[in-house]
């Protein structure tokens, strides 16, 4: 009970409060941030996690609940239904996953386990468990590899190295730390076996490219949809995890330039707020060790931002910015090529990763896009179609091309768009279709 707690005390570690003469206002109960934000994440955790039987109920009543009219309460109910099926599939998935890496143990002579885990011996139970912190674990990977696939398969891997580990979760720590601590090295494990690392673009022999510098080509990048960004209330403190500034490409992008365990390091101090002691422990490390990699990846990734956050970390885009996405697709959809131009920046910059090309400067960029919008050019491209989306926080466009001679619009590249002060746009990060799906976008139209 709070009674019992000393007033000169920290309530987390115990140790003695700093003393507070001639300050006013009320005194603190924690000797520090770090103990502060470990108060935060123990009362913030998450409710008990629904049972699996608990869930297929909660499908059932939804279903019963869908009416076919009107559309909009239709769709809506829908809508949630997919999501709860969803959530349902990666579960079973878990559940299916972790009962195969049981089943050697099932033939041992011992009937039962001489000692249970905190977290339950039930597949079910212990899928649903993780599905809880499934999102923010997904964020967290995606962070590490800049690499929405590769998160997804890293999540499972640690979905399974975890069932395996259950029996040495004591309990000290809460479910969500022990869980970021084992995919933390399920992503260092990744990073050795690719051993990635950024390079520069290249010229293209015939294309020119402008004359700004080359920029960073980091071929695994990806984007990630706001859809799939995890839930939380503003006062919580586990929103510094999903913040938007340390999810935009740029910031992306720049973080792969740190070593693997300095990456680590500093997302796990600097943005999920984890102390030197939970952030060492969680690597293996001493708190000197991991003191000495926040201390050197720091200016690291400094040098690899624009010089401003506001180059970088514009915030909830602006009516006038969602404008320019209108704007930035009907000129398209037109073959507006002079207004297409006319939304660019002069020093804007184009890369298409994994792709080989880039371009730096509107000049540049003009070259390249106007014959591809010319129906008079043989290098004529297509008639388009776009749908606005969200990825990594910012404004995107989803592209889809009529081909010359065909009737059928096909998913061609998802356009990331960032803002310079002036609302033109500063960046376009082109990536490939695939990952239309994850961003509830249609392959064709």
């Amino acid at each position: 009970m709070a009674e019992d707690v000393a007033d000169d005390v920290c309530r987390v570690c115990g140790k003695p409060l700093p003393a507070r003469v001639g300050r006013a206002g009320r005194s603190s109960v924690y000797c520090s941030a770090a103990c502060r934000q470990k108060a935060y994440r123990e009362r913030q955790a998450p409710e008990e996690p629904a049972s699996v039987r608990g869930l297929i109920e909660e499908i059932g009543r939804q279903v019963q609940q869908l009416v076919p009219t009107p559309p909009s309460v239709l769709y809506a109910g829908a809508a949630d239904l997919a999501s709860s099926v969803g959530r349902l599939r990666r579960v079973a998935r878990v559940a299916r996953d972790t009962a195969r890496q049981a089943e050697p143990a099932r033939d041992s002579v011992t009937p039962e386990p001489v000692t249970q885990s905190p977290l339950g011996d039930n597949e079910g139970d212990f899928a649903a468990l993780v599905e809880s912190y499934r999102r923010e674990l997904r964020v967290h990977c995606y962070r590490i590899t800049g690499s929405y696939d590769d998160s997804e398969d890293l999540v499972q891997e640690t979905c399974l190295r975890a069932w395996r580990a259950r029996d040495t979760f004591e309990g000290r720590a809460g479910a969500r730390t022990w869980l970021y601590r084992i995919a933390t090295n399920a992503c260092l494990d990744f990073q050795r076996r690719t051993a990635r690392r950024p390079q520069r673009y290249e010229p293209v022999p015939g294309m020119n490219h402008g004359t700004g510098e080359a920029p960073a080509r980091v071929t695994w990048l990806q984007p990630y949809p706001d859809d799939e960004l995890p839930t939380a209330e503003e006062d919580r403190p586990d929103v510094a995890a999903v913040s938007r500034e340390t999810l935009e490409l740029v910031f992306l992008a720049a973080l792969q330039h740190l070593p693997p365990r300095q990456r680590a390091v500093l997302i796990l101090r600097d943005v999920l707020g984890l102390s030197a002691a939970e952030t060492a422990e969680a690597l293996d490390l001493t708190v000197a060790s991991a003191n000495s990699a926040l201390q050197r990846a720091r200016p690291t990734l400094r040098d690899h931002l624009p010089r401003e956050r506001a180059d970088w970390s514009a915030g909830e885009p602006t009516e006038a910015q969602r404008t320019v996405l209108q704007r930035y697709m009907a000129a398209a959809e037109q073959l507006d090529f002079a207004a297409m131009t006319d939304l660019l920046s002069k020093d804007v910059t184009l890369t298409m990763p994994p792709n080989p090309f880039w371009f730096t400067g509107r000049d540049a960029l003009a070259e390249f896009l106007r014959p591809t919008l010319d129906p008079a050019s043989p290098m004529f491209f297509g008639h388009w179609r776009h749908l606005p989306a969200r990825a990594n926080g910012q404004l995107a466009a989803g592209g889809y091309v009529r081909r010359p001679g065909t009737n059928v619009y096909r998913a061609q590249v998802l356009d990331v768009l960032r803002f310079g002060e002036d609302d033109r746009v500063v960046e376009i990060t082109s990536f490939e279709p695939h990952l239309f799906p994850a961003f509830g976008l249609p392959l064709r139209l």
